[in-house]
């Protein structure tokens, strides 16, 4: 073979592979980066779902403490919301969610309290209902955010 003719196609297979190398490595740091975005991304909808989920019992648990069901509606929202935790929510966080919607009914068919035995439930060892549920949540986001 020629040596010029073999000069130049090392020339030129140096340059290919040089220039794979470089998009290989773009292409690898920008298919990491778009995981950890979407990583980011999911974190945020998660803690804004989970919070929806909070705020929903935390209002429903106050009122079935002093009150009946007397409309089935007032339960849909935070049936809503813990079905789209349904959705996206690892088995543990939807475990929970669960036992808080299935306290809230309980306690709707529950009698009354008085604002006297409220006071002492607020000051049991275990009086927050979210609690479990607030765990739950807080190792996978942990565990999300380990990933990132």
């Amino acid at each position: 073979m020629d040596p010029t003719l073999m000069g130049a196609m090392s020339g030129v297979l140096g340059s290919v592979v040089g220039a794979s190398a470089t998009i290989a490595t773009a292409w690898l740091t920008q298919k990491t980066l778009s995981k950890r975005e979407q990583t980011r991304i999911d974190i945020r909808k998660r803690e804004a779902l989970y919070g929806e989920f909070i705020n929903e019992c935390s209002r429903l648990l106050m009122d079935a403490l002093t009150h009946q069901l007397e409309s089935p509606e007032k339960l849909l929202p935070a049936y809503a919301v813990l079905n789209r935790i349904r959705l996206c929510a690892p088995g543990a966080v939807l475990a929970e969610a669960e036992n808080v919607t299935r306290r809230i009914t309980d306690q709707y068919f529950s009698p009354n309290i008085s604002t006297e035995e409220i006071r002492a439930l607020a000051r049991a060892q275990d009086a927050d209902p979210l609690k479990s549920f607030g765990e739950a949540c807080r190792t996978e986001l942990e565990s999300m955010h380990a990933r990132i």
